[in-house]
């Protein structure tokens, strides 16, 4: 290897970590308060006083009530709610487990900032935190408080079993001015942003038929002010997705990333309700929490679908797709489902299994493109004679080349970089599949080293962390870079290539595909990996099958 591609190789390198290991220390999160007063548990608690207290809170009559919590349950979730302000402090998915046990879908819960909470004014003001009085029945618990001019302020949340979807009534009588709905401050499982790169927090709203999502830094504000259907914040397997009956009347949404606890910042919605128009006035949110799967979130979309027998919602459209070629991940996804659901095969061999039928069917392409790579060598002494006849006339060169490629049966579309260009959509949808896939989540492979096809695998835990690695020994991203590298090699040994800024690509890559997806999903290091053993084992067959040819077309053997 030449001495500038190796230095090339190393200065990547270095500027990588570098890079990773300094960025933290240059530009740490703020430092966030810590909550004087901690979140409440299952046990009744007494009412206690708070620092900072809505300024509305002198509307409402005065009651010796003592701050209590409910539990709700059905067979997907369970719900603790405090009728301090009548919100949610608890919101446990049974189906779906993390490290920590139930994924808690009402994260980040403090004393000043809990679920769908109900501040009146803007998503500055403080919530409410009087104590409601509450009715509890078999799917439902209402939460109401009187105001001293006669008015009455409710919140009812009715539940049904086997649905992810609840709703919330909020009715408001006697009240000037608007309110602001919140969602959960955070949704789970609780990550780590620096350390889990391929997890994130991205709001959502749906307008005009169209998925709009932004993600913001930390301790951000920003406002969607455009017309919506529904609106939430979904992560990479988890989603809170709100759909007012009447969207129209809300003036705008607030994404909000605020440090409120620790260093884990909130990933919250606030939905800004226009002043009311009327003296009673009941607003209705289908909110749905739950998995981001299309099989239950395309249940919104007929009425005859779901127990709530709503229509037109599209909450499917909150899922992670590959934009244009979201039609080409929806066909790997039913083939990866075949084999998985029809044919019971393990989520990690079907993957293998769709690798190597996508190999075999691109084979016919990659074996045409190097064919032709051998036609243009054939045929460049006659090219090289055009070039100088026609050294002045461009157009006629472009003529006569084209003239000559008809002739010999040449495609230079072939010879070029087709066959590569056709894989990108195809790398890009795979990249796109394995790294959101519910259905990956908590898949295991082989006990012990892949338990999971959602995360890294792992074969040692450290009890320190590595920079840009962190505390898990993996043996994929090792096997994948070892393979990429011999890939390399062959493919610039049947090329001939020399070149620093090819050797770059051949020994530099790899290197640094290995520090940037060291602790990428299991599942699409699989696919890598696979991939790219059976390129190396086809890049063989296709160097054998070239030398033959070139002996009959009588070329040189480089």
């Amino acid at each position: 290897m030449e001495k500038n591609t190796l230095l090339a190789i190393i200065i990547s390198a270095i500027i990588i970590i570098a890079y990773m290991v300094i960025q933290p220390i240059l530009f740490p999160l703020p430092e966030a308060p810590i909550p004087e007063t901690p979140v409440v548990t299952e046990d009744p608690v007494e009412t206690k006083d708070l620092s900072v207290v809505n300024e509305n809170h002198n509307i409402f009559e005065e009651e010796e009530l003592k701050e209590e919590n409910y539990i709700l349950t059905t067979n997907f979730v369970k719900i603790i709610f405090t009728n301090k302000g009548g919100d949610i402090i608890s919101y446990e998915l049974l189906e779906h487990k993390d490290k920590d046990g139930l994924i808690q879908m009402a994260d980040n819960i403090s004393e000043n900032n809990r679920s769908f909470s109900v501040a009146f004014g803007d998503n500055y003001e403080n919530i409410n935190n009087v104590i409601f009085n509450t009715q509890v029945e078999t799917d439902k618990i209402i939460f109401s408080k009187k105001l001293k001019n006669g008015g009455l302020i409710s919140k009812t949340y009715s539940l049904k079993e086997n649905e992810y979807m609840f709703k919330l009534d909020i009715t408001v009588e006697g009240v000037d001015g608007g309110y602001t709905l919140r969602t959960s401050p955070q949704i789970g499982p609780h990550y780590n942003a620096k350390k889990d790169r391929y997890e994130y927090r991205r709001f959502l709203a749906y307008s005009n038929g169209k998925q709009k999502k932004k993600q913001l830094g930390n301790n951000a504000t920003e406002y969607f002010e455009k017309e919506f259907t529904w609106t939430g914040v979904a992560g990479k397997y988890f989603s809170i997705l709100v759909k007012p009956v009447r969207p129209q009347d809300f003036s705008k949404i607030a994404y909000s990333t605020a440090i409120e606890n620790n260093d884990y910042a909130n990933a919250q919605v606030m939905l800004l309700r226009k002043t009311l128009a009327q003296k009673s006035v009941t607003d209705e949110y289908y909110i749905y929490i739950g998995p981001q799967k299309d099989k239950i979130l395309s249940l919104y979309n007929k009425e005859a679908d779901n127990i709530w027998g709503v229509s037109g919602f599209y909450l499917d459209d909150a899922l992670s797709y590959s934009g244009i070629l979201s039609w080409l991940e929806a066909i790997l996804k039913a083939i990866l489902e075949f084999m998985h659901d029809k044919l019971k095969i393990n989520w990690g061999i079907a993957i293998i299994i769709m690798t190597i039928l996508l190999k075999i069917i691109m084979f016919p392409l990659t074996k045409k493109s190097s064919i032709a790579t051998l036609k243009m060598q054939q045929i460049q002494p006659q090219i090289q004679e055009l070039q100088a006849k026609y050294k002045n006339n461009p157009e006629k060169l472009n003529l006569e080349t084209a003239k000559l490629y008809q002739e010999m049966g040449h495609n230079p579309l072939l010879s070029g970089c087709l066959p590569l260009l056709l894989q990108f959509p195809l790398i890009i949808s795979m990249f796109n599949l394995f790294n959101n896939y519910f259905e990956f989540r908590g898949a295991k492979f082989i006990p012990g080293w892949i338990p999971d096809l959602s995360v890294g695998d792992s074969i040692m835990t450290l009890g320190f962390s590595l920079p840009i690695l962190g505390n898990e020994i993996r043996l994929l991203p090792f096997i994948y870079v070892v393979f990429q590298l011999l890939y390399g090699k062959i493919t610039q040994s049947a090329n001939n290539a020399n070149a620093g800024q090819m050797k770059f690509m051949t020994y530099g890559m790899p290197l640094i595909f290995f520090f940037l997806f060291y602790n990428a999903p299991a599942g699409l290091l699989i696919y890598w990996t696979v991939s790219h053993i059976l390129q190396l084992g086809q890049q063989i067959l296709i160097n054998k099958m070239m030398k033959e040819k070139r002996e009959e077309m009588g070329l040189s053997q480089k």
